[in-house]
């Protein structure tokens, strides 16, 4: 006589789709290519996902590392990632159409540093180090910020005035591990304001 086995029942979870700033790269690319035509040129890939990225190359969008890459004239996409103010001036010196499809969420990080900047506070960015969306925020604040990628970093970090500091993150990060990072930011520089961990893509 054989045993009855258990009854259960699986459930599908729900598909995953991509956080709104993606969407809304991938939605600029998509409508570039629709009013101008092909091609239009992105500077870096517009997301990190090879199978959008392939989609889109296939429909005649461009993708460059450099601005002098891009040639003259031709549509310009700066992607979600963010990019330095030099890398816009660069484009927009050389009179080349500009889309920009950095994502709002890293427009306002961008923009809380450079407040935090005008008020005259040092700007801790915690990142990592060489992403796209932290070397745009480099180039984004003006004086330059000091860059902290592990709690490790801490201990080394050094600013001109402990009273007059400030921390910014980049948006693609663990919250349970920029958590960390920041409490011990706060344990070295009492003083130091920021925006605990809600500048952090939900969808991350």
């Amino acid at each position: 006589m054989s045993k009855s086995r258990p009854s259960f029942t699986v459930y599908l979870a729900q598909p995953r789709g991509f956080c709104a700033g993606v969407e809304r790269a991938i939605e600029i690319v998509e409508r570039a290519l629709k009013r101008f035509g092909p091609p239009v040129y992105v500077r870096h890939e517009i997301v990190h996902n090879k199978r959008v990225v392939d989609t889109l190359r296939e429909k005649g969008a461009v993708f460059v590392e450099e601005v002098s890459d891009i040639p003259d004239g031709a549509v310009t996409i700066l992607s979600a990632h963010g990019t330095s103010t030099a890398v816009e001036n660069e484009a927009l010196d050389r009179d080349l159409p500009v889309i920009d499809a950095t994502c709002p969420l890293v427009s306002k990080v961008h923009k809380e540093g450079q407040n935090h900047a005008m008020r005259g506070r040092d700007v801790v960015l915690v990142g990592h180090e060489g992403h796209p969306e932290v070397e745009g925020t480099q180039g984004r604040i003006p004086g330059g910020v000091h860059l902290v990628t592990s709690i490790e970093d801490i201990d080394t970090l050094e600013v001109a005035d402990p009273g007059k500091l400030a921390y910014v993150t980049q948006t693609t990060l663990s919250v349970d591990d920029t958590r960390d990072i920041i409490e011990a930011l706060k344990l070295k520089f009492p003083a130091i304001v920021g925006p605990d961990v809600r500048d952090i893509c939900y969808a991350t």
